[in-house]
């Protein structure tokens, strides 16, 4: 399976992500420069950072690169399609996925591991996990305040689009829990195709025992089992 990680200037968690899937788990990972119109790959990462300085709010510029257009095409081919921190308010901001990002509820910038629980294990990013299932994965940002109208959160849950909420190490889905205010305790939204992922946490630094945990492997796992059934089928 083949992997491109999108870089952008402001980009700071791409070289993790390429580590993770180049080193850890031995697949074929290059870099996607922002202004790149042309790619050949099977999933793309929008990785965290500050894209653009996060100037106007995060994301806002990140959305009009040029090779943003191919991945929105991509995406809408059906295409595999993650997009962590930073990723997820540019996949939100390119209208990939419903939603707007405000300012942590706090207003301070929050840079701690968390507890997710797995909503949805049905997915090409949660295959691998089962539902329920407990994760303990970092956070780093300032605006990860999930915000949507009543009627997309009815139909996110509905159709179980909500695919990671901030929980306690019980599983409990509480006000405590949640790190910066988002609404329902969202950490993670798939799209309708179901191929479109953003999450807030980021599991490319919770991959390897060495950085004190492993628990975001399960997405990684996920994602490549996923691609590897597909490939197997054609």
């Amino acid at each position: 399976m083949k992997f491109g990680v999108v870089v952008f200037p402001g980009s700071n968690c791409d070289a993790d992500c390429n580590h993770v899937l180049k080193n850890v788990f031995g697949q074929e990972t290059v870099y996607i420069w922002h202004k790149d119109d042309s790619f050949d790959v099977d999933c793309i990462v929008l990785p965290g950072g500050f894209s653009y300085g996060d100037y106007l709010r995060a994301g806002a510029i990140a959305r009009f690169s040029p090779v943003m257009k191919k991945v929105v095409e991509f995406a809408n081919a059906g295409g595999l399609v993650i997009g962590i921190c930073n990723g997820f308010q540019i996949l939100l901001e390119a209208g990939l996925l419903p939603g707007a990002m405000l300012r942590n509820n706090n207003l301070h910038f929050r840079c701690h591991d968390v507890y997710l629980r797995v909503e949805n294990a049905n997915t090409p990013f949660t295959n691998k996990a089962f539902a329920k299932q407990v994760l303990k994965v970092p956070i780093a940002h300032g605006e990860g305040n999930y915000y949507c109208e009543s009627e997309t959160l009815e139909k996110l849950i509905a159709n179980g689009q909500v695919v990671f909420r901030y929980c306690n190490a019980q599983g409990e889905v509480t006000d405590e829990a949640n790190p910066n205010g988002s609404l329902y305790n969202i950490a993670g939204i798939i799209n309708e195709k179901g191929n479109v992922l953003g999450m807030m946490p980021h599991p490319e630094r919770c991959s390897e025992k060495s950085l004190g945990g492993e628990d975001g492997k399960v997405i990684w796992e996920s994602i490549i089992a996923y691609l590897e059934r597909g490939a197997n089928r054609g």
